[in-house]
């Protein structure tokens, strides 16, 4: 599971105002900067993708080398805001590798889930955004406290879950196609998606903030580890609901 929302509270942002000599950041650019990493992301998938096609048993070190990879680029960026221009490129081509081998895998075995997961996620994106920028959803301190203990969770369950794998212990439905399962996976596609109104609210209160123009490149990091993560978490809950 990727995991985490990077953003800072927007009251630090006073500790970066004027900061910089240069250019501010700005939403637009932030806009432009994730999709610069989309598109990255896009390149190492669609090589992973085919290395699988060609041949299923090479794709292990691509998974592992984007997998472990990707956590240390984004640790990085998390905790060192400043080389994000250099270490989200970096994040986006290694998720890249990850996530094309494994939508592969997925591919194999549920033919067109891809396709939907995909759909189905930009869809979400969308449709926050719109939600969001409407006043729909506000977000307050209660909101961000709430997803990110939620968030917290998971995050901790699938923790419990990968060391237990190695002794034989499973979390009861986590895995599972069960109707129990399967609502274990929407709830989790839920506090997935409302990380993404956490993201929306960082890139503007950052813009507004005129934090320096590097914040750019990490609100985009921020918003693509949100998308990765929801992404895997509808690919999960799909491939639940086409096996039964």
């Amino acid at each position: 599971m990727r995991s985490g929302n990077p953003s800072l509270k927007t009251d630090t942002f006073e500790n970066f105002k004027g900061t910089a000599t240069g250019r501010k950041m700005t939403i637009q650019g932030t806009v432009n900067k994730t999709f610069i990493l989309l598109l990255l992301l896009l390149v190492t998938f669609v090589y992973s993708w085919n290395q699988f096609v060609n041949s299923p048993d090479s794709v292990l070190p691509l998974i592992l080398i984007g997998a472990i990879g990707g956590l240390i680029a984004g640790l990085i960026t998390i905790f060192v805001p400043k080389v994000s221009p250099f270490t989200a490129p970096i994040y986006a081509l290694l998720e890249g590798l990850f996530l094309g081998a494994i939508s592969a895998q997925y591919e194999v075995q549920y033919g067109g889930i891809v396709f939907q997961a995909v759909l189905i996620t930009i869809g979400v994106l969308l449709s926050l955004l719109l939600v969001y920028k409407s006043g729909l959803i506000k977000v307050t301190e209660n909101f961000r406290l709430g997803v990110a203990a939620a968030t917290g969770a998971i995050f901790l369950v699938y923790v419990i879950s990968f060391i237990g794998s190695f002794f034989g212990f499973e979390i009861p439905f986590l895995h599972e196609s069960s109707p129990i399962g399967i609502g274990i996976s929407v709830v989790i596609v839920i506090v997935a998606a409302l990380n993404l109104v956490l993201d929306f609210d960082f890139i503007e209160s950052a813009a507004n903030k005129q934090v320096p123009k590097y914040f750019e490149w990490y609100g985009a990091f921020g918003l693509l580890v949100t998308l990765v993560w929801l992404y895997l978490e509808i690919l999960r809950l799909l491939s639940k609901i086409r096996s039964r």
